[in-house]
Protein backbone atom coordinates (compact mmCIF):
# COMPACT_ATOMS: atom_id res chain seq x y z
CA UNK A 1 0.00 0.00 0.00
CA UNK A 2 1.40 3.40 -1.00
CA UNK A 3 1.40 5.70 2.00
CA UNK A 4 1.05 9.46 2.19
CA UNK A 5 4.16 10.70 3.99
CA UNK A 6 3.55 13.61 6.40
CA UNK A 7 6.81 15.49 7.06
CA UNK A 8 6.85 16.55 10.72
CA UNK A 9 8.84 18.98 12.77
CA UNK A 10 9.19 18.61 16.55
CA UNK A 11 9.43 21.74 18.68
CA UNK A 12 10.49 20.82 22.21
CA UNK A 13 12.73 17.75 22.26
CA UNK A 14 12.07 16.47 25.76
CA UNK A 15 10.37 13.30 26.97
CA UNK A 16 7.17 13.56 24.93
CA UNK A 17 9.02 14.58 21.77
CA UNK A 18 11.01 11.37 22.09
CA UNK A 19 7.79 9.41 22.64
CA UNK A 20 6.48 10.77 19.33
CA UNK A 21 9.71 9.75 17.60
CA UNK A 22 9.33 6.28 19.07
CA UNK A 23 5.73 6.09 17.82
CA UNK A 24 6.82 7.12 14.33
CA UNK A 25 9.49 4.41 14.39
CA UNK A 26 6.79 1.84 15.26
CA UNK A 27 4.50 2.79 12.38
CA UNK A 28 4.93 -0.68 10.86
CA UNK A 29 2.98 -1.89 13.91
CA UNK A 30 -0.19 -0.47 12.35
CA UNK A 31 -2.14 -2.26 9.64
CA UNK A 32 -4.37 -0.87 6.92
CA UNK A 33 -3.30 2.78 7.17
CA UNK A 34 -2.30 4.80 4.10
CA UNK A 35 -0.37 7.54 5.88
CA UNK A 36 2.84 7.80 7.86
CA UNK A 37 4.56 10.58 9.83
CA UNK A 38 8.21 11.24 9.14
CA UNK A 39 10.19 13.52 11.45
CA UNK A 40 12.43 15.62 9.22
CA UNK A 41 13.30 18.56 11.50
CA UNK A 42 13.59 19.22 15.23
CA UNK A 43 13.99 22.31 17.37
CA UNK A 44 14.97 23.02 20.95
CA UNK A 45 16.57 26.03 22.57
CA UNK A 46 19.10 23.61 24.08
CA UNK A 47 21.21 22.06 21.27
CA UNK A 48 21.95 19.02 23.44
CA UNK A 49 18.23 18.13 23.39
CA UNK A 50 18.18 17.74 19.61
CA UNK A 51 21.25 15.50 19.64
CA UNK A 52 19.22 12.45 20.66
CA UNK A 53 17.01 12.88 17.57
CA UNK A 54 19.98 13.33 15.26
CA UNK A 55 21.56 10.16 16.65
CA UNK A 56 18.43 7.97 16.81
CA UNK A 57 16.00 9.20 14.14
CA UNK A 58 17.53 8.73 10.67
CA UNK A 59 14.83 10.81 8.94
CA UNK A 60 15.88 13.98 10.79
CA UNK A 61 17.74 16.22 8.35
CA UNK A 62 17.80 19.53 10.21
CA UNK A 63 18.08 20.68 13.82
CA UNK A 64 17.25 24.24 14.87
CA UNK A 65 17.53 26.29 18.05
CA UNK A 66 14.99 28.91 16.87
CA UNK A 67 11.51 27.56 16.18
CA UNK A 68 10.86 30.31 13.62
CA UNK A 69 13.60 28.83 11.45
CA UNK A 70 11.84 25.47 11.60
CA UNK A 71 8.51 27.08 10.66
CA UNK A 72 10.20 28.66 7.63
CA UNK A 73 11.36 25.22 6.47
CA UNK A 74 9.19 24.34 3.43
CA UNK A 75 9.83 20.61 3.91
CA UNK A 76 7.78 20.60 7.15
CA UNK A 77 4.02 20.09 6.83
CA UNK A 78 2.98 19.44 10.44
CA UNK A 79 4.30 20.11 13.93
CA UNK A 80 4.31 18.38 17.27
CA UNK A 81 4.95 21.00 19.97
CA UNK A 82 5.76 20.21 23.60
CA UNK A 83 6.96 23.31 25.47
CA UNK A 84 6.16 24.89 28.86
CA UNK A 85 2.70 26.46 29.13
CA UNK A 86 3.93 30.06 29.10
CA UNK A 87 5.28 29.49 25.57
CA UNK A 88 2.09 28.02 24.12
CA UNK A 89 0.41 31.25 23.08
CA UNK A 90 3.12 32.72 20.89
CA UNK A 91 4.51 29.48 19.46
CA UNK A 92 1.13 27.86 18.75
CA UNK A 93 -0.12 31.02 17.04
CA UNK A 94 3.03 31.22 14.93
CA UNK A 95 2.70 27.56 13.94
CA UNK A 96 -0.93 28.02 12.92
CA UNK A 97 -0.21 31.23 10.98
CA UNK A 98 2.61 29.43 9.17
CA UNK A 99 0.01 26.98 7.85
CA UNK A 100 1.46 23.96 9.65
CA UNK A 101 -0.89 21.36 11.14
CA UNK A 102 -0.42 21.20 14.91
CA UNK A 103 -0.67 18.57 17.59
CA UNK A 104 0.18 20.53 20.73
CA UNK A 105 0.45 19.66 24.37
CA UNK A 106 -2.14 20.70 26.92
CA UNK A 107 -3.48 23.05 28.10
CA UNK A 108 -3.22 25.25 24.96
CA UNK A 109 -2.17 28.39 26.81
CA UNK A 110 -1.07 29.30 30.31
CA UNK A 111 -4.49 30.83 31.10
CA UNK A 112 -7.85 31.53 29.53
CA UNK A 113 -6.69 34.76 27.87
CA UNK A 114 -3.82 32.95 26.14
CA UNK A 115 -6.14 30.13 25.12
CA UNK A 116 -8.60 32.56 23.56
CA UNK A 117 -5.77 34.12 21.51
CA UNK A 118 -4.85 30.65 20.21
CA UNK A 119 -8.52 29.96 19.43
CA UNK A 120 -8.70 33.18 17.39
CA UNK A 121 -5.71 32.06 15.30
CA UNK A 122 -7.36 28.67 14.70
CA UNK A 123 -10.58 30.36 13.57
CA UNK A 124 -8.64 32.59 11.16
CA UNK A 125 -6.84 29.58 9.63
CA UNK A 126 -9.50 26.88 9.14
CA UNK A 127 -7.32 24.94 6.70
CA UNK A 128 -4.96 23.97 9.53
CA UNK A 129 -5.74 20.87 11.61
CA UNK A 130 -5.13 21.70 15.28
CA UNK A 131 -5.53 19.11 18.04
CA UNK A 132 -4.33 18.53 21.59
CA UNK A 133 -2.37 15.56 22.84
CA UNK A 134 -4.50 13.23 24.98
CA UNK A 135 -3.68 9.56 24.58
CA UNK A 136 -5.49 7.71 27.38
CA UNK A 137 -8.97 7.59 25.75
CA UNK A 138 -7.41 5.43 23.01
CA UNK A 139 -7.05 2.48 25.39
CA UNK A 140 -9.44 -0.31 24.30
CA UNK A 141 -11.19 -0.22 27.69
CA UNK A 142 -11.82 3.51 27.39
CA UNK A 143 -13.06 3.05 23.83
CA UNK A 144 -15.55 0.48 25.13
CA UNK A 145 -17.00 3.09 27.49
CA UNK A 146 -17.10 5.60 24.62
CA UNK A 147 -19.14 3.10 22.63
CA UNK A 148 -21.57 2.48 25.50
CA UNK A 149 -22.09 6.21 26.06
CA UNK A 150 -22.69 6.81 22.35
CA UNK A 151 -25.19 3.96 22.30
CA UNK A 152 -27.08 5.34 25.30
CA UNK A 153 -26.52 2.18 27.32
CA UNK A 154 -26.29 3.86 30.75
CA UNK A 155 -29.88 5.05 30.99
CA UNK A 156 -30.17 7.98 33.38
CA UNK A 157 -26.71 9.01 34.58
CA UNK A 158 -26.37 8.82 38.38
CA UNK A 159 -22.85 10.18 38.70
CA UNK A 160 -19.48 10.33 36.95
CA UNK A 161 -15.93 10.29 38.28
CA UNK A 162 -12.78 10.76 36.24
CA UNK A 163 -9.18 11.40 37.21
CA UNK A 164 -5.50 11.28 36.43
CA UNK A 165 -3.18 10.49 39.33
CA UNK A 166 0.52 9.90 39.77
CA UNK A 167 2.99 10.04 42.62
CA UNK A 168 6.27 11.25 41.15
CA UNK A 169 6.13 14.42 43.26
CA UNK A 170 5.64 12.62 46.57
CA UNK A 171 9.42 12.65 46.98
CA UNK A 172 10.27 16.03 48.59
CA UNK A 173 13.89 15.70 47.43
CA UNK A 174 12.86 15.84 43.77
CA UNK A 175 14.34 19.10 42.39
CA UNK A 176 11.96 21.87 41.43
CA UNK A 177 11.06 22.22 37.75
CA UNK A 178 9.01 24.53 35.56
CA UNK A 179 5.73 22.87 36.54
CA UNK A 180 6.23 24.21 40.07
CA UNK A 181 6.43 27.87 39.01
CA UNK A 182 3.44 30.05 38.19
CA UNK A 183 5.45 32.00 35.60
CA UNK A 184 5.93 28.91 33.44
CA UNK A 185 3.12 26.52 34.44
CA UNK A 186 0.39 29.04 35.34
CA UNK A 187 -1.92 29.29 38.32
CA UNK A 188 -3.82 26.16 37.30
CA UNK A 189 -0.97 23.98 38.57
CA UNK A 190 -1.84 20.29 38.26
CA UNK A 191 -5.12 21.13 36.55
CA UNK A 192 -3.41 22.71 33.56
CA UNK A 193 -0.80 20.00 33.41
CA UNK A 194 -3.10 16.98 33.74
CA UNK A 195 -6.66 18.22 33.41
CA UNK A 196 -7.44 17.85 29.70
CA UNK A 197 -6.61 14.16 30.03
CA UNK A 198 -9.46 13.96 32.55
CA UNK A 199 -11.87 16.21 30.64
CA UNK A 200 -11.35 14.80 27.15
CA UNK A 201 -14.11 12.20 27.42
CA UNK A 202 -16.62 14.10 29.60
CA UNK A 203 -16.52 17.10 27.26
CA UNK A 204 -16.67 14.82 24.21
CA UNK A 205 -19.85 13.36 25.71
CA UNK A 206 -21.33 16.84 26.17
CA UNK A 207 -21.02 16.75 29.98
CA UNK A 208 -20.14 20.39 30.63
CA UNK A 209 -20.02 21.38 34.32
CA UNK A 210 -22.45 24.17 35.19
CA UNK A 211 -20.55 24.96 38.40
CA UNK A 212 -17.62 23.72 40.45
CA UNK A 213 -16.51 23.50 44.07
CA UNK A 214 -12.74 23.16 44.04
CA UNK A 215 -10.47 21.67 46.70
CA UNK A 216 -6.89 22.53 45.72
CA UNK A 217 -3.86 21.36 47.73
CA UNK A 218 -0.24 22.47 48.04
CA UNK A 219 1.45 19.57 49.78
CA UNK A 220 5.19 20.04 49.27
CA UNK A 221 5.93 23.69 50.02
CA UNK A 222 9.51 23.83 48.75
CA UNK A 223 12.00 21.75 46.80
CA UNK A 224 15.74 21.66 46.11
CA UNK A 225 16.65 24.34 43.60
CA UNK A 226 19.61 22.45 42.13
CA UNK A 227 22.04 25.04 43.46
CA UNK A 228 22.40 23.83 47.00
CA UNK A 229 19.37 25.70 48.33
CA UNK A 230 15.60 25.43 48.14
CA UNK A 231 12.88 27.19 46.16
CA UNK A 232 9.17 27.63 46.94
CA UNK A 233 6.64 25.47 45.10
CA UNK A 234 4.06 27.94 43.83
CA UNK A 235 1.56 25.70 42.04
CA UNK A 236 -1.16 23.30 43.18
CA UNK A 237 -0.12 19.68 43.70
CA UNK A 238 -3.60 18.12 43.75
CA UNK A 239 -7.09 19.20 42.71
CA UNK A 240 -10.52 17.72 43.38
CA UNK A 241 -13.36 19.38 41.45
CA UNK A 242 -16.96 18.63 42.42
CA UNK A 243 -19.14 19.64 39.51
CA UNK A 244 -22.84 19.82 38.70
CA UNK A 245 -23.53 18.73 35.12
CA UNK A 246 -26.70 19.77 33.33
CA UNK A 247 -27.54 18.42 29.89
CA UNK A 248 -30.70 18.78 27.85
CA UNK A 249 -32.50 16.08 29.80
CA UNK A 250 -30.30 15.18 32.77
CA UNK A 251 -28.53 16.59 35.79
CA UNK A 252 -25.90 14.71 37.77
CA UNK A 253 -22.75 15.21 39.88
CA UNK A 254 -19.30 14.72 38.37
CA UNK A 255 -16.08 14.58 40.36
CA UNK A 256 -12.84 15.31 38.51
CA UNK A 257 -9.41 14.91 40.10
CA UNK A 258 -5.86 15.66 39.01
CA UNK A 259 -3.14 14.60 41.41
CA UNK A 260 0.61 14.86 41.15
CA UNK A 261 0.89 13.38 44.64
CA UNK A 262 -1.22 10.21 44.83
CA UNK A 263 0.79 7.60 46.77
CA UNK A 264 1.11 4.31 44.92
CA UNK A 265 -0.05 5.58 41.53
CA UNK A 266 2.59 5.66 38.81
CA UNK A 267 0.36 6.95 36.01
CA UNK A 268 -3.28 6.13 36.69
CA UNK A 269 -6.03 7.46 34.43
CA UNK A 270 -9.62 6.36 35.06
CA UNK A 271 -13.27 7.01 34.29
CA UNK A 272 -16.32 5.68 36.13
CA UNK A 273 -19.89 6.16 34.95
CA UNK A 274 -22.88 5.04 37.03
CA UNK A 275 -26.30 4.84 35.43
CA UNK A 276 -29.72 3.37 36.06
CA UNK A 277 -29.28 0.76 33.31
CA UNK A 278 -25.52 0.29 33.21
CA UNK A 279 -22.52 1.24 35.32
CA UNK A 280 -18.96 0.86 34.04
CA UNK A 281 -15.41 1.79 34.84
CA UNK A 282 -11.97 1.57 33.29
CA UNK A 283 -8.58 2.41 34.74
CA UNK A 284 -5.08 2.16 33.34
CA UNK A 285 -4.19 0.60 36.69
CA UNK A 286 -5.73 -2.58 35.24
CA UNK A 287 -5.36 -1.90 31.51
CA UNK A 288 -6.77 -5.22 30.29
CA UNK A 289 -9.94 -5.08 32.36
CA UNK A 290 -13.29 -3.35 31.98
CA UNK A 291 -15.84 -3.56 34.77
CA UNK A 292 -19.55 -3.23 34.07
CA UNK A 293 -22.84 -3.70 35.90
CA UNK A 294 -25.88 -4.04 33.64
CA UNK A 295 -29.16 -3.64 35.47
CA UNK A 296 -32.86 -4.22 34.86
CA UNK A 297 -35.53 -3.30 37.44
CA UNK A 298 -35.75 -6.03 40.06
CA UNK A 299 -32.72 -7.79 38.63
CA UNK A 300 -29.46 -8.81 40.23
CA UNK A 301 -26.81 -6.15 40.84
CA UNK A 302 -23.52 -7.84 39.98
CA UNK A 303 -20.29 -6.41 38.64
CA UNK A 304 -18.74 -8.19 35.68
CA UNK A 305 -14.99 -7.84 35.09
CA UNK A 306 -13.71 -8.99 31.72
CA UNK A 307 -10.36 -8.77 29.98
CA UNK A 308 -10.52 -6.28 27.15
CA UNK A 309 -8.85 -7.75 24.06
CA UNK A 310 -6.19 -5.80 22.22
CA UNK A 311 -8.72 -4.18 19.89
CA UNK A 312 -7.64 -0.65 19.05
CA UNK A 313 -9.11 2.15 16.95
CA UNK A 314 -6.52 1.43 14.26
CA UNK A 315 -5.59 -2.15 13.43
CA UNK A 316 -2.24 -3.51 14.55
CA UNK A 317 -0.14 -6.62 14.15
CA UNK A 318 -0.62 -7.41 17.86
CA UNK A 319 -2.80 -10.38 18.73
CA UNK A 320 -5.91 -9.81 20.82
CA UNK A 321 -4.56 -11.84 23.75
CA UNK A 322 -1.77 -9.34 24.49
CA UNK A 323 -1.72 -6.25 26.70
CA UNK A 324 -2.28 -2.71 25.47
CA UNK A 325 0.05 -0.10 26.99
CA UNK A 326 1.00 3.57 27.13
CA UNK A 327 3.18 3.48 24.02
CA UNK A 328 0.31 1.80 22.15
CA UNK A 329 -2.09 4.57 23.15
CA UNK A 330 0.37 7.20 21.88
CA UNK A 331 0.66 5.35 18.58
CA UNK A 332 -3.13 5.25 18.25
CA UNK A 333 -3.40 8.97 19.04
CA UNK A 334 -0.85 9.80 16.38
CA UNK A 335 -2.65 7.60 13.88
CA UNK A 336 -5.87 9.53 14.57
CA UNK A 337 -4.12 12.86 14.07
CA UNK A 338 -2.41 11.81 10.84
CA UNK A 339 -5.64 10.24 9.56
CA UNK A 340 -7.44 13.54 10.05
CA UNK A 341 -4.63 15.54 8.40
CA UNK A 342 -4.74 13.30 5.32
CA UNK A 343 -8.44 12.48 5.04
CA UNK A 344 -10.30 15.15 7.02
CA UNK A 345 -12.68 14.48 9.87
CA UNK A 346 -15.34 12.91 7.66
CA UNK A 347 -12.87 10.66 5.85
CA UNK A 348 -11.20 9.11 8.89
CA UNK A 349 -11.25 5.33 9.04
CA UNK A 350 -12.69 5.50 12.56
CA UNK A 351 -14.65 8.36 14.21
CA UNK A 352 -12.73 9.12 17.41
CA UNK A 353 -10.54 12.22 16.98
CA UNK A 354 -7.78 13.61 19.15
CA UNK A 355 -8.79 16.19 21.74
CA UNK A 356 -10.31 19.24 20.05
CA UNK A 357 -9.28 22.87 20.60
CA UNK A 358 -12.84 23.46 21.79
CA UNK A 359 -12.31 20.83 24.48
CA UNK A 360 -9.06 22.51 25.53
CA UNK A 361 -10.99 25.81 25.69
CA UNK A 362 -13.62 24.10 27.85
CA UNK A 363 -10.94 23.00 30.29
CA UNK A 364 -9.82 26.64 30.65
CA UNK A 365 -13.36 27.73 31.47
CA UNK A 366 -13.60 25.08 34.17
CA UNK A 367 -10.13 25.71 35.63
CA UNK A 368 -10.71 29.47 35.75
CA UNK A 369 -13.88 28.83 37.75
CA UNK A 370 -12.01 26.35 39.97
CA UNK A 371 -9.47 29.04 40.90
CA UNK A 372 -12.34 31.37 41.79
CA UNK A 373 -13.90 28.65 43.93
CA UNK A 374 -10.61 28.13 45.77
CA UNK A 375 -10.26 31.87 46.43
CA UNK A 376 -13.80 32.30 47.75
CA UNK A 377 -14.29 28.93 49.40
CA UNK A 378 -17.62 28.59 47.62
CA UNK A 379 -19.16 27.17 44.47
CA UNK A 380 -18.27 29.03 41.27
CA UNK A 381 -20.38 29.16 38.12
CA UNK A 382 -18.56 28.02 34.98
CA UNK A 383 -18.78 30.72 32.32
CA UNK A 384 -19.61 28.91 29.10
CA UNK A 385 -20.90 32.08 27.41
CA UNK A 386 -21.05 31.52 23.65
CA UNK A 387 -18.98 28.35 23.95
CA UNK A 388 -20.03 25.60 21.55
Amino acid sequence: MAKKIIPFGVIGCGLMGKEFASAAARWCHLTGVDFEPRIVAVCDAMPAATQWFEENVPSVKKAYTDYKDLLADPSVEAIYCAVPHNLHEQIYIDIIKAGKHLLGEKPFGIDRKANEAIAAAIKANPQVVVRSSSEFPFYPGAQQIVQWVNEGKFGKIIEVEAGFWHSSDLDPTKPINWKRRIATNGEYGCMGDLGLHVLHLPLRFGWKPANVRALLSKIVEERPDGKGGTAPCETWDNAILACDVKTGDQQFPMVLSTKRIAPGHANTWFIRVQGTELSAEFTTKNPKQVASLPYKPGGQQAWHVVDAPYKSAYGTITGGIFEFGFSDSILQMWAAFCDEVVHGTQGMSQPFTCALPEEAAGSHRLFTAALESQRTGGTAVVDWGSFT
